[in-house]
């Protein structure tokens, strides 16, 4: 199983970036906005898109801060697995 790199445990546990509470949830932005720069989406960041994967460059993004994003709650109505 591969590791966290040290940048990625870095902003899991010190918050540098928008409500980042868990390297999953950064895991998660970098992987959508890896998707939307897949597709087309120009870097949010002065980077060589030619010398950096979209994964990269994504995740750089994402512990910059310039990916924005919204935590919305779960709906209380919905039935759960007691």
């Amino acid at each position: 199983m591969p590791t966290p790199t040290p940048e990625i445990e870095h902003i899991a546990t010190n918050g540098d970036s928008q409500e980042i509470d868990s390297k999953y949830r950064l895991i998660i932005l970098a992987a959508k906005r890896s998707k939307q720069l897949q597709r087309g989406a120009r870097p949010r960041i002065d980077i060589d898109a030619q010398k950096h994967k979209p994964t990269r460059i994504a995740l750089e993004e994402v512990m910059r801060g310039k990916v924005q994003f919204e935590i919305k709650e779960t709906d209380k109505h919905l039935p759960t697995n007691d």
